[in-house]
């Protein structure tokens, strides 16, 4: 039975993160941003002029991932890259006008995922589940 019932645990969560990437793909696209980007961004509107090295550590990515992600953005005019005014070796990211106007699109797309994902499930239920999940990742570490 526990064999069971951990097994549909694992492909229910296998299922629920395979559907919620292909959509939150999908509603990127309207964007012109793939799912990735969106992190990348973000980092930026924290704060941007960071290197392509500090990026990866934050999304925990190798760097010829980041640096396809960078020149695609950079393509798409999202982004810019220009050299470290006292470190001509180092190239930092900063975001373009075009690239600032995509963070409140790209909240409502976070934010509209995040309420279809846990619509109908209360309040309480929802810590719990915040719980699981965390000892689950903990599990993973």
């Amino acid at each position: 039975m526990a064999d069971t019932v951990d097994c549909d645990i694992r492909q229910s969560l296998d299922r629920i993160s395979s559907r919620m990437r292909r959509d939150y793909s999908e509603s990127l696209r309207e964007l012109n941003l793939y799912v990735g980007q969106d992190n990348l961004l973000s980092r930026l509107w924290s704060g941007d002029g960071i290197t392509q090295m500090q990026l990866c550590e934050h999304l925990k990515c190798e760097p010829p991932t980041v640096t396809n992600m960078v020149k695609s953005l950079e393509q798409n005019q999202f982004i810019y890259r220009k050299r470290d005014e006292h470190d001509a070796r180092i190239m930092r990211i900063f975001l373009t006008d075009k690239g600032k106007a995509l963070e409140e699109p790209v909240a409502v797309k976070w934010k509209r995922q995040q309420e279809k994902l846990l619509d109908s499930i209360l309040p309480e239920e929802r810590l719990l589940l915040r719980r699981l999940l965390k000892q689950m990742e903990s599990n993973l570490l």
